[in-house]
C-alpha cells in the first residue's frame, strides 16, 4: 500500500484552498519579481508547490539544501524535477571545510550526543546554506502546514522572517489528505520514502518511519523532547547558534 492509497482524500473545501494557494503564489511572484524562491525540502508539500509553480508558469525560483546527509531517494528528486518540469533547481551545500572540521571533532553521530550538537549540525548543514539561498531574495515560500505539529499550529499564510523578508506559507490550511489528493490527481512525483511511513523526511540519521497513531513529525529527532524538534529553519527569534567544531 503506497502513500496515495493511504492518504489521498478529497475533503470539503479543497478547491477553495487550492485556489487560495495559487492566488498566494501569484501574489508572491508579482510582489517580488525575480527575488522570490521556493525553499523546497523535496517533501510532499514542496512537490505540490513545485508542480503549481510549473503548471502556472510562475517566475519563482526553486532552491533546495543538499546537506550531505540526505537519503539517496531524496537527492534523486532533484533531477526528476528538472526533467519533469524543465525547471532548474538551485542546490545549496554546506561549506565542506566546516563539515569536515565538525565531524572530525565530534564524529558522524554527534547529533545523538546532545541537542546543542544536533542544532549545530543543522546550523552547518542547513541554516548557513539557507542564508546563501536567501541572500539576494526579498521573499521565500515554504510548505509549512498548521497540521504538521503543535509548534506549527498557528502558521500564517504570510509573515516576516527575522531578516524582514516576506515568508509565504501557501499550504498553511491544507491537510495531509489535501496534499496527497493533489499529488494523486496531478501525478506529481514524490519521494518513495513516503510510501514507507515517513511523512516528514529530513536528513537520513535524523529520520525514521512512524508507527500508527504517532504524530506527523514523530520520526524527526525522535530521541529529543517534542519542544526541541525544529532545525531552526522556521524558528523566529532564536538565539544565534555558534558553529561548534567549525574552524576559527
Amino acid at each position: 500500500m503506497n502513500a496515495i492509497t493511504l492518504y489521498a482524500r478529497q475533503r470539503e473545501g479543497f478547491e477553495e484552498r487550492l485556489a487560495n494557494t495559487v492566488r498566494l503564489l501569484r501574489e508572491a511572484a508579482a510582489a517580488h519579481p525575480g527575488r522570490v524562491v521556493l525553499s523546497t525540502s523535496l517533501g510532499a508539500e514542496d512537490m505540490v508547490l513545485t508542480d503549481l509553480i510549473a503548471r502556472h508558469r510562475l517566475p519563482i525560483a526553486i532552491g533546495t539544501l543538499e546537506t550531505g546527509k540526505l537519503h539517496a531517494e531524496t537527492s534523486a528528486l532533484i533531477p526528476r524535477i528538472e526533467a519533469r518540469y524543465g525547471l532548474s533547481v538551485e542546490v545549496y551545500k554546506p561549506v565542506a571545510e566546516v563539515v569536515v572540521h565538525f565531524v572530525g571533532k565530534h564524529g558522524e553521530k554527534a547529533m545523538y550526543e546532545s541537542i546543542d550538537l544536533r542544532k549545530n549540525c543543522c546550523a552547518i548543514r542547513k541554516l548557513e546554506p539557507l542564508s546563501r539561498m536567501l541572500a539576494d531574495r526579498d521573499a521565500w515560500i515554504t510548505g509549512l502546514r498548521r497540521e504538521q505539529s503543535n509548534n506549527r499550529g498557528e502558521v500564517p499564510f504570510s509573515e516576516l522572517d527575522d531578516k524582514g523578508r516576506t515568508k509565504f506559507n501557501p499550504l498553511a490550511d491544507w491537510s495531509w489528505n489535501d496534499v496527497w489528493h493533489y499529488i494523486a490527481t496531478n501525478d506529481v512525483p514524490y519521494n518513495p520514502l513516503h510510501d514507507e511511513f515517513m511523512p516528514s523526511i529530513g536528513c537520513a540519521p535524523c529520520t525514521r518511519a512512524i508507527a500508527v497513531g504517532e504524530d506527523f513529525r514523530a520520526g524527526r529527532w525522535w530521541w529529543e523532547d517534542e519542544n526541541a524538534k525544529e532545525c531552526g529553519l522556521h524558528v523566529k527569534d532564536q538565539p544565534a547558534v555558534s558553529m561548534i567544531g567549525a574552524p576559527a
